[in-house]
């Protein structure tokens, strides 16, 4: 798999919670961390999204905000 965006954590499918349209795909990673991801029920569907399955977070933003408790 090639993509241009630079940050790819690759993970194992923890637990998927179907909604009407959307599914909440929790993956945990090697380090034990986990992330959390919202997609279309139609994409967690046609990846065959499944718990135990291997999965990867492909993240491309062009900016992050921060914050602080400040």
């Amino acid at each position: 798999m090639k993509l241009s965006a630079r940050n790819t954590l690759k993970g194992t499918v923890k637990e998927i919670i179907l909604g009407q349209v959307n599914a909440e795909v929790i993956l945990t990673l090697p380090g034990g961390e986990e992330i959390t991801s919202i997609i279309s029920k139609d994409a967690a569907e046609a990846l065959k999204l499944a718990p135990g399955k291997t999965a990867y977070a492909i993240i491309k933003a062009s900016a992050i905000v921060l914050g602080t408790d400040d």
